[in-house]
């Protein structure tokens, strides 16, 4: 699925759960044999690179990290800008078909090292806050966003796809969760955008003439890899403890 990308298809793999149930940790995960998604996923796609080089493609990746905080768009690679400035979601056409947020940071892509530096840095600029339930509850939707173009001179063609691995925001009760406040603000708009994601699963599936994209920025960026050229993978986590089983 994840090489897919370099053949010009728009993928997207979510960790989907309940808060605390270990999205955060299958995306970014720890060293060695417990690195997560988005550096396995990095490693495939330059080592597939590599190969096809030797039948005569060229290829050029860059990243953006970005999260959707309470319905706005925020860049994680510029933490600098108090998230004051609004980016906007652009049309897909414009950028190959890949879902595409104008004004965002976006950096070369080499190695794996380069991948893993830069969620280091955007992991530091995430909204995470305790709750009832969860010490370091991600208040947000991350998305790493890697854009890849694929060029092959002697065939004349050109390929552009792009991998996005998304950390959703976890759903929570706000019985369980205590949350209060500006942390409820969070939980309403989370909840809301998650209940969003799952109105398009359900109207694709029903093969429905109008699919709600639109309903959240969530489901609007992402909308390129819900369908045309798109592939899409959840992963559902599943907390084991007996309290969470009705949420599960």
């Amino acid at each position: 699925l994840v090489q897919s990308a370099l053949d010009g298809y728009k993928v997207c793999l979510f960790s989907y759960g309940q808060t605390g149930s270990g999205k955060t940790y299958t995306m970014l995960g720890g060293q060695g044999e417990t690195k997560g998604i988005i550096a396995r996923s990095v490693e495939k796609i330059i080592e597939a690179s590599v190969g096809l080089e030797k039948k005569g493609w060229k290829y050029s990746m860059e990243a953006c990290f970005i999260e959707i905080y309470n319905e706005t768009v925020r860049d994680l690679l510029q933490p600098g800008t108090a998230h004051s400035q609004r980016y906007s979601i652009q049309n897909a056409k414009t950028s190959g078909g890949c879902p595409f947020v104008a004004g965002v940071m976006r950096e070369p892509v080499g190695s794996v090292e380069a991948a893993n530096s830069l969620v280091r840095r955007a992991s530091a600029a995430r909204a995470v806050e305790a709750t009832q339930m969860n010490d370091t509850s991600s208040r947000s939707h991350t998305i790493f966003m890697l854009y890849i173009t694929g060029v092959h001179k002697d065939a004349g063609q050109k390929l552009e796809g792009c991998l996005n691995l998304v950390d959703l925001a976890g759903s929570e009760r706000v019985s369980r969760s205590g949350a209060q406040g500006a942390r409820l603000k969070e939980t309403c708009a989370i909840n809301k955008s998650l209940s969003s994601l799952g109105d398009v699963f359900t109207a694709i599936s029903a093969k429905q003439s109008h699919i709600p994209f639109r309903n959240s920025k969530l489901t609007h960026l992402l909308a390129p890899c819900l369908s045309g050229d798109g592939k899409t993978l959840m992963f559902v986590n599943v907390s084991p403890e007996a309290q969470d089983a009705e949420e599960t």
